[in-house]
């Protein structure tokens, strides 16, 4: 079956019947087998320098086993039976992408926030984003969903898609697989500063530039949506490379600058306030709408970036 069909069957699984987390999916494998690995290397790799090579080992032994592992399920599967092995690798492509329940997640934070209920939108809130929400106003519960549905435009749906039209449901998984060591591990806390800062580091090499084409797909989309496109673009050259990663400042420029609002500012994690410099002009204050746009906003870079990427897919062939 051509590349394109399958993914376009795969996006519109998801689309349809969102990605539900189940003890078999793929993702909650991975980051199984992550845990596993990292409770294994920890028992032998014990100094810093020592856990920044098991850094190394750990994220080569989980990618490259999600790609060979993925593309030895569907070769075995095909060889049995063709139409199976199809079956089995738009199962696996559907897998990668998360556009419905980013949506969703989205959309309920804003029908509590429409019902007043602060503390049922903070609950929601704490799903999806890692900062603290229980002392959080509705004014930045808005900005956590605007910052958050930005972002995971490009690490959920933008990024996969770019991966999967390269190289299929082996390298979206392994895609997948490199997100999850950095979400896992990748952090800079004293438990992980060593052990994770090799998968960090490869997360930002992998969205970089799946990042930058989102972007141009995102400033496309909000054309279309007859939003602050110029502002947009200002936001992006101007604030982006202020955010502290190399690619989520990307989608979150652009979103301040096209609704004409500012983002970043402080942020609670595990009860330690930390800042993140503003992107954006203070045009006017974040409101409930906010959300709803941003989250068509995302929905039309993600379709953009399926349709786009199979006509240059098309052309190149």
């Amino acid at each position: 079956m051509n590349i394109g069909i399958s993914i376009l069957l795969a996006f519109l699984l998801d689309i349809i019947l969102g990605d539900p987390r189940r003890p078999t999916h793929p993702v909650v494998l991975i980051g199984r087998f992550i845990s596993f690995l990292e409770n294994c290397l920890r028992t032998v790799f014990k100094t810093s320098k020592d856990l920044k090579a098991a850094g190394i080992i750990l994220w080569v032994i989980v990618v490259f086993t999600v790609y060979f592992a993925t593309f030895f399920i569907i070769k075995t599967a095909s060889n049995f039976n063709w139409f199976l092995g199809q079956i089995i690798n738009i199962w696996l492509l559907y897998t990668a992408f998360a556009l419905k329940n980013l949506s969703e997640e989205a959309f309920k934070i804003f029908e509590e926030l429409k019902k007043n209920n602060i503390e049922g939108a903070r609950k929601r809130l704490s799903f999806i984003v890692g900062r603290d929400t229980v002392n959080l106003d509705s004014r930045e519960i808005c900005r956590a969903v605007v910052e958050t549905v930005a972002e995971n435009t490009m690490d959920g749906i933008i990024s996969p898609l770019f991966y999967a039209f390269i190289g299929g449901a082996p390298l979206a998984l392994a895609y997948k697989a490199i997100n999850t060591l950095d979400s896992m591990v990748g952090y800079k806390n004293k438990r992980y500063k060593d052990l994770g800062w090799f998968s960090a580091k490869m997360d930002d090499i992998a969205n970089f530039i799946p990042a930058r084409i989102g972007g141009l797909l995102m400033l496309l989309a909000s054309s279309f949506m007859r939003l602050n496109t110029i502002g947009g673009l200002k936001t992006l050259i101007s604030d982006a490379k202020k955010h502290e990663s190399p690619n989520s400042g990307i989608p979150e420029a652009i979103t301040a600058g096209v609704l004409g609002i500012r983002l970043g500012g402080y942020n609670s994690y595990g009860g330690v306030m930390s800042f993140r410099e503003y992107m954006g002009e203070n045009f006017r204050e974040i409101v409930l709408e906010d959300i709803k746009t941003t989250v068509k906003l995302s929905i039309l870079t993600s379709i953009l970036g399926l349709i786009i990427g199979e006509v240059i897919r098309c052309a190149i062939l």
